[in-house]
């Protein structure tokens, strides 16, 4: 397995009430056994399957100080986890609405990285039954709706001073976002906003086809391209890059796409990460409003989809089997 802990301690916030969050901290580290592997692999798994902004440390973050002198051997890491776990207490304390959960601290490398991830675990309750088939009740993390994660990575973030994006973490529920507190107590702040380079690219490949005189059937391709190459580095892990993107697409004269991209206001970096509801702009249409939800393939438009806009009418000709029925009942009463 190419996961390596080094160091790995789990702690744990109780919310008693509004006002009041019982810190239980661990006074050792956890042995690196097959469980915990079992655990912090299914946390990596989990986090890399998610949606994740990036960010990066603001100058005033104490969470940033206190990493650096656990790399500087001024302190250990057990005790930067118990500190940080008290200071992570102390901003909770701010967000009524904000459960606690078990808190933890792992120190791993992975595909020769080294990473420091911060995870707030909420627990849940099931049945167990036993050899005998009595049934007790049992606890268990659920890993699988952990919506509290942040990883650093400490490799870029030591290497790369102008970075923007060697911290990332999931973005919160809509509204007053769960994970507000916890970026504060990380002292942290967006930085590459990958949804709006995604955005941007979409944008690009359009205007590009418009630029070098695609028809309907070229640029159609053209945007299926541009996904299939997306979609095959958001299946390999990997990010988008420009340079190699820009092959894949066909070329007019002097112009390609790399240089139609820099010298117009795009704002796009070499490689940035796929974003994949974004990149699904290239191949559908859909919207929502008002009651109404509607979605169809790109190809349709002009074919089977016909938009008026100047009545702002849609006329579908040949509607899904499921909602045909489904009108088809409600037309008959």
């Amino acid at each position: 397995m190419s996961l390596q802990i080094e160091q790995i301690v789990l702690h744990q916030l109780v919310r008693k009430n509004e006002n009041d969050i019982e810190v239980v901290l661990r006074d050792a580290l956890l042995e690196n056994n097959q469980p915990v592997i079992n655990l912090i692999a299914d946390i990596n798994r989990i986090y890399n399957n998610k949606s994740k902004a990036y960010g990066l440390f603001n100058e005033e973050s104490l969470f940033a100080e206190s990493v650096k002198e656990m790399r500087l051997g001024n302190q250990d890491f057990l005790n930067f986890s118990q500190e940080s776990t008290k200071q992570l207490r102390n901003e909770l304390a701010k967000y009524p609405f904000a459960d606690g959960g078990t808190v933890v601290f792992c120190l791993y490398r992975y595909l020769a990285v080294e990473y420091l991830m911060i995870a707030v675990l909420n627990s849940c309750d099931s049945m167990l039954v036993s050899d005998t088939l009595d049934i007790s009740t049992t606890h268990y993390l659920d890993i699988d709706h952990a919506d509290i994660i942040a990883r650093v990575d400490l490799t870029e973030w030591q290497t790369e001073q102008d970075s923007k994006r060697y911290l990332t973490f999931l973005r919160g529920r809509v509204g007053r976002k769960v994970s507000d507190f916890f970026m504060d107590y990380l002292g942290a702040s967006e930085g590459l906003n990958a949804k709006a380079q995604n955005k941007s690219l979409v944008q690009a490949v359009d205007d590009y086809c418009q630029e070098i005189n695609l028809d309907k059937s070229e640029k159609q391709a053209c945007r299926q391209q541009v996904y299939s190459y997306c979609n095959g580095q958001i299946q390999a892990g990997e990010e988008i890059k420009l340079s190699n993107l820009a092959k894949e697409l066909p070329t007019d004269d002097d112009k390609n796409f790399l240089n139609f991209v820099a010298n117009n206001e795009y704002d796009l970096d070499e490689e940035f990460p796929a974003d994949r509801s974004t990149l699904r702009q290239l191949k559908k249409f859909t919207g929502s409003g008002g009651g109404l939800s509607i979605g169809f393939d790109s190809d349709l438009l002009g074919e089977r989809v016909k938009w008026d806009p100047q009545t702002d009418t849609l006329v579908i000709k040949g509607t899904p089997p499921n909602l045909r029925d489904q009108l088809q009942r409600n037309y008959d009463k």
